[in-house]
């Protein structure tokens, strides 16, 4: 099959670039403002235009001959999303709107997107299931709640447009064997800061609020690793030549607080995390944790990297060997 990867150089992009081309032959596009041109392979077509731009996008899917899009793409912190609302929605609404106007143009009708947890702002029961009402709290979760709305809207006119939406709860890790990492500039994740943290005690990590509804008042997140992420949209990947719609939750279905990742850095590190105790972040719910048992009984789906502590180890493997990234 003949892929092209939105996002490609970014976090989980790479990862996914990474697995599928074993396989499959892998096109990437990606601007650049957050991905990293080392992270996609030498072998592999990497384009650097905006998905917005729909002539160019309408070129790229017909000259390689693209059969299915994974759409990566696009802006993912909370915290920056209430500071730039309009931002968020040209990236996101924008850049998935202007992707599906290619893809029809040229006929490509099978799509898996990068969606998010976000969308279903703070729920009233937990875990979270896919049928939990979506009422986002922040920008992010709202531009990615719109960008699910065209998708299906564009589904309903196409009769042989299929489609999986993943909602990704916490993404976490680097690839076990060293070669790929988490780079974000400005880094907005927990584990990468606290263990950034360890580096430079002069630099500690902020808890964004202690006073949250939760055990230890700090709050809890579903931490699931990059590979696992992959392998479900491998999966969905497969599965869209049967099945035309598919929604799923991306997660272990256990919660972890600010403080237990704290001291899951301290047991990798062997140091303590140096922290500073913040105000509470705009947008940030209390607690979120899936319940991913669709995509596990209906797909097979089965994470492979479901210990914490292992997670963070990947990711402390890496973070002391940036200098070289990556590995390939």
């Amino acid at each position: 099959m003949r892929i092209l990867i939105t996002g490609g150089a970014g976090y989980i992009g790479s990862h996914a670039v990474k697995a599928l081309t074993e396989s499959h032959t892998v096109t990437v596009v990606d601007n650049l403002t957050r991905g990293y041109r080392d992270a996609v392979p030498s072998n592999v077509n990497l384009y650097t235009n905006d998905v917005r731009e729909i002539s160019k996008m309408t070129q790229i899917l017909r000259s390689e001959k693209i059969d299915a899009v994974l759409h990566f793409a696009g802006l993912a912190y909370v915290g920056e999303s209430v500071a730039q609302p309009l931002r968020y929605y040209q990236v996101n609404v924008d850049g998935t709107l202007s992707l599906l106007a290619a893809m029809k143009e040229v006929g490509v009708n099978q799509l898996v997107f990068s969606s998010s947890c976000a969308t279903y702002g703070t729920p009233d029961f937990l875990p979270i299931t896919e049928q939990t009402p979506q009422r986002p709290i922040n920008p992010y979760g709202w531009s990615k709640l719109m960008a699910e709305q065209l998708i299906k809207d564009v589904a309903a006119s196409r009769p042989n447009f299929s489609y999986a939406l993943l909602r990704y709860f916490n993404v976490a890790g680097c690839a076990t064997d060293g070669t790929l990492g988490e780079r974000h500039n400005p880094e907005p994740h927990l584990i990468p800061l606290a263990l950034r943290a360890v580096l430079n005690p002069h630099q500690p990590l902020i808890i964004h609020g202690d006073d949250y509804a939760t055990e230890d008042g700090t709050c809890q997140r579903d931490y699931l690793h990059v590979e696992d992420v992959v392998l479900a949209h491998q999966l969905v990947l497969e599965a869209l030549q049967t099945h035309d719609r598919m929604v799923y939750n991306l997660g272990l279905g256990h919660p972890y607080s600010v403080r237990d990742i704290i001291a899951a850095v301290a047991t990798v590190t062997g140091s303590d995390v140096p922290i500073i105790v913040g105000t509470r972040r705009l947008g940030d719910p209390p607690c979120l944790y899936a319940d991913a048992s669709s995509i596990r009984t209906q797909l097979g789906w089965q994470p492979t990297q479901i210990d914490l502590v292992n997670t963070i180890a990947s990711s402390w493997r890496w973070l002391k060997g940036m200098d070289a990234y990556p590995r390939y």
